[in-house]
């Protein structure tokens, strides 16, 4: 396997296999400790079947099913996310963590492209662990002891979504979930401390009024997503990126109007922030 880093915060490409003749328990381990060392991952040239792109996603989690829009025919844990020529609105299109409105938020979601258009449509990275760490001795020690707390119905957020619910949509699907997690949390296999809260999902902390909290979070907004702490990853078909929503946040770049976008995503299973 060949790694090669595209930014100094966050992210590499991978290349030297092919997903499509299987993921062996040895290249699964090297994928994996790939992804933990570079928190997101990107693999080109990977032309996957639905059913290939699910047995990688078993290969490095549990997939689970999206909360809103339903997956794809016999495959329900694969869901499409597109912009059509003639939409303005791209799907979660805004700086944040995948679903922390989720007790049980996922530990990481992988995309795989489809159809790409000739310009745009890019996607931007962001290291959590180096936004926390980029902070003052003071402010760390101050929100290492708070709670965030977490919104599927956050207006701004909630407008990526209309144009897919109105298509694939799932009837069974809440109106809104809300969750509470730690504004730090500490990642489960690495130990590091990573902040996570997201301009898309967190409207308050726990004990703050709105008053109080709004500046800190507008504050941390702002930092978390600063240019020295991404990465951007430019499409190409049958590319995959895979990502740990515990310690990365993303923004899919709208840029693209006129053109297609269409992409299959996979979420998988995480446990409880801590």
């Amino acid at each position: 396997m060949h790694i090669k880093k595209i930014a100094g915060a966050l992210g590499a490409e991978l290349s030297g296999f092919d997903l499509s003749k299987g993921v062996s328990s040895s290249l699964a381990a090297e994928l994996r400790q790939a992804f933990l060392e570079h928190q997101v991952i990107f693999m080109r040239n990977q032309n996957l079947t639905p059913a290939q792109f699910l047995d990688f996603g078993r290969a490095m989690g549990e997939p689970i099913e999206y909360p809103f829009v339903k997956g794809l025919d016999g495959f329900p844990h694969i869901i499409e996310v597109k912009k059509l020529e003639h939409e303005k609105t791209n799907f979660g299109g805004i700086w944040h963590s995948d679903t922390t409105y989720l007790d049980l938020p996922p530990m990481g979601s992988m995309l795989l492209s489809r159809e790409v258009p000739p310009y745009g449509g890019d996607t931007l990275f962001a290291n959590q662990y180096l936004a926390y760490e980029s902070l003052s001795t003071t402010l760390r020690g101050l929100l290492d002891g708070l709670t965030g707390i977490s919104s599927s119905a956050k207006a701004d957020v909630s407008r990526t979504r209309e144009d897919r619910i109105k298509s694939d949509g799932k009837e069974s699907a809440p109106k809104q979930y809300r969750a509470e997690h730690p504004v730090v949390r500490v990642h489960p296999e690495t130990g590091r401390k990573a902040l996570y809260v997201n301009v898309a999902h967190t409207s308050g902390i726990k004990g703050m009024t709105d008053e109080e909290s709004a500046p800190l979070l507008n504050f941390l907004f702002a930092h978390q997503v600063k240019p020295e702490l991404t990465c951007r990853f430019v499409w190409e078909s049958n590319a995959i990126a895979f990502w740990d929503n515990r310690c990365v946040q993303h923004n899919p770049v709208n840029d693209y109007h006129g053109f297609r976008r269409i992409m299959h995503r996979i979420t998988l299973q995480g446990d409880k922030p801590v």
